[in-house]
């Protein structure tokens, strides 16, 4: 039996699209491997170029690939690959190079290579792709989340941001093939889908007359469906219409990932960002309107260039009014090829990261506060498996609908189900609590 090896990097896309790429070998009998424990007939590492680090980390990879099976045949694909196909193929070892799009063709190209022997760059120029590449992944080895791809590409050209060019412009899958592998999915057992793409709230952007909202409605009647979750949405695509969603949709769980980047106007304007400050605020207020207790997190970028203290301190005042319940923090990192690498002002490393820390220290701070409303009240979750680091112990762990962690005492036959809990003890990272009871009707197995 041929065998397959995968190591991904980067985003939760990057990882959706391995899973893709998995099920057609599997669909022509291959068998998985791990990357570093066994020698493999294929490699295929999926790339990052977010930051230039990424670009390293990939190349590092393609390396160990090539050391550990000389003979097998190394393909690499993903952002990094779409961008720098020569580069890789700089590499000696390295057979294919294909982007981040035409990747049904590559077993076609595995199986042209193991014939001729010959390296085969695979790379289009992504710019002039306009149709959602079709990937269905019908099972995770995450048995609780299943994510669902929704679109790929972005047309914002943030001036920190390396990502258009990698991924190309954005483009939305075909509703109904959505809703397809929506009904796929709860049939396979899922209880919660997690909406994703490069700009996830993008979609429908390249569409006649439907958007992520319409696509909500045709979720929300999904039967056997309980949670919709979107990875993330960008403040300016939360309109009136999906305000209403918001507030009458039992399935949208209480949690939105809205990156807000900064907090001053100046620097907002820098990034290419399109909003302000004051229209963030406006829409937070009216998304915590239609959702009571809604947990909203986000991205934050410290030390682009030119950000000054006071833009600094603007920035930190406006996150502790928002009051996130959590806070992703990222130090500006300079990426070569984009307008931002090149501005002038550049922050110094030092300055940056006492910012972080500062940053995350209100994060956490804010995450403590926001866990502290729930204690004593009931809420949902749904196991994921046993707690980290407790293996044994009886503890399960898993995520509310508004992503409070939650660790509570249970068994394993309950992983996967709607369990209802009862918040003992707030904490920073994960919370206490008390299993009420299992919900009967989620007990009728996914095999009807």
């Amino acid at each position: 039996m041929p065998s397959v090896a995968f190591y991904t990097l980067g985003c939760k896309v990057n990882f959706y699209d391995t899973e893709a790429i998995w099920q057609l070998f599997k669909n022509e009998g291959y068998d998985q491997v791990d990357f570093d424990e066994q020698t493999a007939d294929v490699y295929l590492i999926n790339t990052c170029t977010v930051t230039n680090t990424g670009d390293k980390k990939s190349r590092q990879i393609i390396r160990r690939a090539i050391r550990r099976n000389p003979d097998a045949i190394v393909a690499v694909t993903g952002c990094y690959a779409q961008t720098s196909p020569a580069e890789i193929l700089d590499i000696p070892g390295v057979d294919l190079v294909i982007g981040t799009q035409d990747r049904d063709k590559i077993l076609p190209y595995v199986n042209e290579i193991q014939e001729s022997r010959q390296p085969v760059n695979a790379v289009r120029n992504i710019m002039k792709t306009r149709v959602f590449e079709e990937m269905d992944v019908p099972d995770f080895a995450d048995r609780t989340r299943a994510f669902l791809k929704i679109q790929d590409g972005c047309n914002n050209f943030c001036t920190f941001c390396i990502i258009p060019w990698s991924r190309g412009l954005s483009r939305s899958r075909e509703a109904n093939s959505i809703i397809q592998q929506a009904h796929q999915l709860v049939h396979a057992g899922y209880k919660e889908i997690v909406l994703t793409g490069i700009h996830t709230g993008g979609y429908g952007d390249d569409m006649e007359n439907y958007d992520l909202t319409d696509l909500l409605w045709d979720l929300d009647k999904v039967e056997g469906l309980e949670r919709i979750r979107i990875s993330s949405i960008e403040a300016s695509q939360i309109d009136d219409r999906m305000l209403d969603v918001i507030k009458r949709s039992d399935k949208l769980v209480r949690h939105f990932h809205i990156p807000l980047q900064a907090g001053d106007d100046t620097v907002l304007k820098r990034m290419r960002r399109k909003y302000t400050t004051e229209e963030f605020y406006n829409k937070m207020l009216r998304i915590r309107e239609a959702m009571p207790d809604v947990a909203i997190t986000t991205d934050v970028i410290v030390g682009f260039p030119g950000e000054t203290d006071e833009m600094f301190r603007n920035g930190y005042e406006l996150m502790k009014k928002i009051g996130f319940s959590e806070m992703h923090v990222f130090p500006y990192s300079k990426r070569t090829g984009t307008p931002a690498a090149r501005m002038e002002d550049q922050v110094d490393e030092e300055v940056k990261n006492a910012r972080v820390h500062e940053l995350i220290d209100l994060s956490e701070q804010m995450q403590l506060a926001y866990a502290k409303q729930f204690v004593g009240q009931v809420l949902d979750v749904i196991p994921e498996g046993e707690a980290k680091g407790r293996e044994g112990s009886g503890k399960l762990h898993g995520y509310s609908d508004n992503y409070i962690q939650l660790v509570f005492d249970g068994s394993m036959d309950m992983v996967g189900k709607v369990c209802r809990v009862k918040v003992t003890e707030a904490g920073v990272n994960e919370s206490q609590a008390t299993l009420v009871r299992v919900l009967e009707e989620n007990l009728k197995s996914a095999a009807m």
